[in-house]
């Protein structure tokens, strides 16, 4: 016998491992849409199960939810999405993903390098700031943005 065509917001949290009231919230969000069936009950297209399933990983690699929604609104609602419509998705991301990683390692870097080189030294550390110098090239954590120390070292 094969599976029902749409689910009950119940047997699509039990598919997916979310709450009833994150199936809820991302209703509301347009990640994924129900239709009323028997009693008013919400129905969800099994390929809903996919998209939540995108949206909890997505949320696992650091995507905001805004970043979800956009990717998600690229598939189609009327059908259920296509390998190439995933595939899409999976292109636009990498560089998403890439520059995520790149900023993890230098992160992890400057730990490793801050944690165990043992000084204690504000004078003698790589990452002290002295008067500032990094706020001239913008906003945020600079040294984990990209830039070094020594781009500061001669007035930056």
């Amino acid at each position: 016998m094969p599976p029902p065509s749409t689910l009950s917001i119940g047997q699509l949290a039990r598919r997916t491992g979310l709450s009833v009231s994150a199936i809820r919230f991302y209703e509301t969000r347009g990640l994924v849409r129900a239709t009323r069936g028997t009693g008013n009950q919400r129905r969800f297209e099994r390929s809903d199960i996919r998209r939540l399933s995108f949206a909890l990983i997505a949320q696992q690699l650091g995507l905001t939810i805004a970043e979800i929604e956009a990717e998600l609104s690229t598939l189609p609602h009327d059908q259920a999405p296509t390998r190439a419509d995933w595939r899409a998705i999976g292109e636009r991301l990498r560089g998403v993903l890439a520059a995520r990683i790149a900023t993890l390692q230098r992160t992890q870097e400057l730990l490793d390098g801050c944690i165990g080189c043992g000084c204690l030294s504000l004078d003698r550390c790589a990452l002290y700031n002295p008067n500032d110098r990094a706020s001239r090239a913008g906003p945020g954590p600079r040294f984990l943005l990209g830039n070094k120390a020594s781009d500061f070292e001669n007035g930056c």
